[in-house]
């Protein structure tokens, strides 16, 4: 890895003026690419103090061997310039955007005699409009077929249409009402051009001008007794109805916009767009990608923007694109949509009213994308087994760690100390054999010590699981009961399993505590390494540099979801201990409240929010607590500060939401 210093450009020879830079390796290729408004303050950054840039920023400028930068006349070049770096050299720490799936469009062929309406996916094409995308090819497809009753145009191949014009007879659709059959000259090309006009203008959501114009003619038909074709155009109303029913309602009539989203944690982003035309929800895409630079929510929603809108038509473009957060360039990026869509374009982010809650709704779509794709991404076999292989041959195991259990400390400036080991078997949490530790033996802030202790208590009770399952079988009359199987329960000895690899979360300090532990019971054979979240580094016992996996490493993915994993239980159970804490600091100033009625309303009411909530009459019900005891205690719960709520984040193993208090956890930076 190259020292920055060695390949910084000397000084006064950046310009100050907007351009885009390229770092490359020691082989020439592109590793970063980015932009900026002054090309020497940006690149100043990098070759700061290494330990102030953010771990991932660190390991680009570590990577690379050199910078060029070519000069822009303003932010907008500079914006382009850099998305077309980007697409050109594929650098390993952008981040690159790729769909998760291919997205069905519906497709009206306008660059053809006779226009067609079609379902398809791949690149867009020219000469032809696109509406969508869409979730489902089957919900275009019911949607055209109930338009195609109001608008006859042509849906069929080139060949049926030949074949049709050949033999004088159009298709099944032609005899029941749903296509106009211009194949055999029932309508002209302009008649039929027209009818295709309508069709793309009510699917643009220019719905209100095209439903009254029919009400107005069936009135008109009705009026002159044309009773037959009033008839049919109320059917064609009933069934433009059922069209625009598919399409949910969710801002005013006319609104044109699109509504970004994204949901992110340390390893990945999800973002999730939903196309509004004429207030209606016209499509939905999105994509999860590798977050591989130190990029914040601005610049994610930047790079989503231009992947979503390059090569795009004009037409394609909203008139309003509303998202969570601005780029730093946020005027550049605006005047590059303005320029795409030939108008003015609003880039702003929603405050209040319905489009607030829709963005809300587009945020929960791409949380749910994101613990969809982690769970998708974790309950395959062949992934998973490929993500052993990888652990086994980073580490140098003799064989593939079928069960990892990982270790992690928890506390809040020293105090309520805690630990949790998470279980893992063949790539799956075990949640049955997850364990919690109360930390006693350690004074203050210590993660080393206690990393100590939480290994030696779990190791020894393994060794004396197995001790006392040997007892049981030397006095056995026979060889019924297997050695790790309790003769009480008939159940497995959980403890007296020795995992395939004991994970920590931490550096190497935490992992030589570990290992320490493991040696002095006398235990040689339990591999033990730690990850470290600064820069998901693998730290070996006795080793003086880590391990670096891949990002792209499914093994690396799996020891992220088990420490992640870890980490939640061990807040999970800080979290609890500290609430009861708090609780018994209130209730010991309450006069006349012993310790055994203090333990009896703990376990009856369990949290202090629960017993915040009780009623004087509810705590008078236990038993040895009277009225005036239950007034005092309420009165007590009353005079005492809340617990501040904590900040929501989302479990990176699991995707669900939780609130994660700040304490200070191992292995993490200061």
């Amino acid at each position: 890895m190259a020292d920055p210093a060695t390949y910084r450009p000397a000084p006064g020879s950046i310009p100050d003026s907007p351009g885009v830079y390229r770092f490359r390796d020691a082989h020439g290729q592109v590793v970063y690419v980015g932009k900026a408004k002054s090309l020497r303050s940006r690149l100043s950054s990098y070759f700061q103090d290494v330990t102030n840039l953010h771990s991932r920023t660190q390991t680009m400028v570590n990577a690379a061997a050199t910078v060029d930068w070519t000069v822009v006349a303003n932010e907008v070049e500079a914006l382009q310039l850099e998305y077309t770096w980007i697409k050109q050299f594929d650098p390993r720490f952008n981040v690159k955007y790729r769909d998760d799936k291919s997205y069905p469009w519906l497709a009206v062929t306008l660059n053809e005699e006779f226009p067609r309406v079609t379902v398809g996916r791949g690149p867009k094409r020219k000469g032809v409009r696109y509406f969508g995308p869409y979730s489902h090819a089957w919900a275009i497809r019911e949607t055209v077929d109930l338009l195609l009753r109001v608008f006859p145009m042509r849906s069929c191949s080139a060949g049926v249409f030949k074949r049709s014009a050949q033999i004088g007879r159009p298709c099944l659709l032609g005899y029941i009402g749903k296509c106009s059959a211009p194949c055999v000259g029932r309508v002209s090309a302009d008649e039929h051009r027209a009818i295709v006009e309508d069709f793309c203008n009510f699917l643009a959501g220019q719905t209100t001008t095209y439903v009254k114009r029919l009400e107005r003619e069936m009135q008109a038909a009705s009026h002159d007794l044309e009773y037959e074709r009033a008839a049919r155009i109320r059917d064609d109303l009933g069934a433009l109805e059922r069209a625009m029913a598919k399409n949910a309602v969710v801002l005013a009539d006319g609104t044109d916009a699109d509504v970004l989203a994204v949901a992110e944690d340390p390893l990945e982003v999800a973002v999730q767009i939903f196309s509004v035309r004429g207030g209606r929800i016209r499509g939905q895409r999105g994509w999860v990608a590798d977050k591989v630079d130190d990029a914040g929510t601005g610049d994610l929603v930047e790079r989503a923007l231009l992947k979503l809108y390059d090569g795009e038509s004009s037409d394609a473009l909203p008139r309003e694109v509303l998202v969570p957060a601005l780029p730093e360039d946020a005027d550049a990026l605006a005047a590059w949509l303005r320029f795409r869509r030939g108008a003015q374009v609003s880039l702003r982010i929603p405050q209040r009213g319905d489009k607030r809650s829709l963005m809300e709704t587009v945020a929960r779509n791409a949380k749910q994308s994101l613990a969809t794709h982690k769970t998708r991404r974790a309950s395959d076999l062949t992934t998973r087994s490929r993500a052993l292989e990888e652990i086994q041959e980073a580490l140098g195991l003799l064989e593939a760690p079928l069960r990892i259990e990982c270790f992690d400390i928890s506390n809040l400036q020293g105090t309520e100390v805690v630990a949790s080991m998470v279980v893992f078997e063949d790539g799956l949490p075990r949640k049955a054999e997850y364990r919690r530790f109360v930390i006693r033996g350690v004074d203050g802030q210590n993660d080393v010590a206690a990393m100590n202790e939480t290994i030696t208590r779990r190791f020894r009770r393994m060794l004396d699981e197995r001790a006392r399952s040997v007892e049981v079988a030397d006095d056995a009359s026979s060889d019924e009961r297997p050695l790790l199987v309790d003769p009480d329960t008939g159940r497995p000895r959980k403890f007296a399993y020795a995992p395939g690899l004991v994970l920590v979360d931490g550096g190497a300090p935490q992992v030589a505590a570990a290992a320490a532990a493991l040696a002095a019971l006398g235990i040689d054979d339990v591999p033990v390494c730690g990850l470290a979240k600064r820069l998901e580094e693998v730290w070996l016992p006795r080793e003086p540099d880590p391990v670096i996996l891949p990002r792209t490493s499914e093994g690396l993915y799996l020891l992220q979801r088990v420490r992640d994993e870890a980490h939640r239980f061990a807040i999970t159970h800080h979290r609890s201990r500290r609430s009861k804490s708090m609780v018994e600091s209130i209730l010991d100033e309450v006069p006349g409240l012993g310790e055994v009625r203090r333990k009896t309303l703990l376990k009856h009411f369990g949290s202090l929010k629960r017993l915040r909530a009780a009623t004087v009459d509810d705590i008078a019900t236990l038993p040895g607590v009277g009225a005036r005891t239950a007034e005092a205690i309420v009165t007590a719960l009353a005079g005492s500060v809340p617990m501040p709520a904590a900040p929501a984040a989302v479990n990176t193993a699991t995707g669900e939401i939780m609130s994660e208090p700040t304490e200070h956890r191992a292995g993490a930076p200061q």
